[in-house]
């Protein structure tokens, strides 16, 4: 019982690191996931005075990846009802004509200010569409939830670190007769701190595999799943490879590093 009243402190100082790191990665693929989705519904407008082949549009800024011609049908359609047929015809030939361009990718405030350039630049087209107060809203929001959650994350690992040393510190102070009288024989650093980095080892190993089951368990809850699908995006909450070698591997570095810095200090102190 009192070995694991030992262990359990830096197991949840690690496990807090971990899990706060998983759920950064978490929201970072949430929001790519929802831009994917946002630029699906997120076009520009542009009115040009005469015909535009869908080649020549494309080549005017790189984030276009398509333009649909709008059918004005609909419009003259509402204006004709008194008009006769001949000046329906000549207003369809002196009606601006009307592209939808559909982007590669969900743009920055940045990309969309340019696009809008690089469009009025063409002597054919008069006036641009691109919805940027609204766009620059949602952009805005996604930028803010990411950085809430790394500012999250950052005070996590920040205070968890503090209390792992102190921790280690702890561990180290108890055996701090034992490692003397080691040294007193010419044992060698490392192996007077052996117990130390085996703690911090050991630890590592069982935060990580509790850091495992829990998104093991999270990725396939019915509960999370459908929260994501009230928000209409699909993605891996914890990948079973790579996601598991991260956290091994965080928490291996966080635990020796931490523990080797306790020991060179320990060392410059005798």
């Amino acid at each position: 019982m009192k070995s694991v009243r030992n262990h359990f402190s830096l197991v949840i100082a690690l496990l807090s690191i971990l899990f706060s790191m998983q759920v950064f990665l978490i929201a970072e693929r949430s929001i790519e996931a929802y831009k994917v989705n946002l630029v699906q519904n997120y076009s520009v407008i542009a009115v040009s005075k005469k015909h535009l082949e869908i080649s020549e549009i494309l080549k005017i800024n790189n984030i276009i990846a398509d333009a649909k011609e709008l059918s004005p049908d609909s419009v003259i359609e509402r204006l004709s009802s008194d008009m006769r047929s001949a000046n329906v015809e000549l207003l369809k030939l002196t009606m601006p004509k009307f592209y939808k361009l559909s982007l590669t990718r969900y743009p920055t405030p940045g990309e969309v200010k340019n696009l809008k350039s690089d469009l009025l630049r063409s002597s054919s087209i008069t006036k641009v569409e691109d919805f940027s107060h609204t766009h620059d809203t949602t952009y805005k929001l996604l930028l803010l939830f990411k950085n809430v959650v790394a500012l999250f994350a950052i005070v996590v690992l920040i205070v968890t670190i503090l209390l792992i040393i102190k921790e280690l510190r702890i561990w180290q102070y108890k055996h701090n007769e034992r490692m003397s009288i080691m040294g007193l024989f010419g044992a060698a650093l490392w192996l007077r701190s052996a117990v130390l980095f085996r703690l911090a080892i050991v630890d590592a190993l069982i935060a990580s595999f509790l850091a495992f089951g829990i998104f093991i368990y999270l990725s396939s809850s019915p509960w999370v799943l459908e929260q994501f699908n009230n928000i209409g995006i699909n993605i891996v909450i914890f990948n079973k490879v790579d996601d598991s070698l991260l956290i091994l591997g965080v928490a291996m570095s966080i635990s020796i590093l931490l523990a080797s810095l306790i020991v060179l200090g320990h060392k410059e102190e005798a």
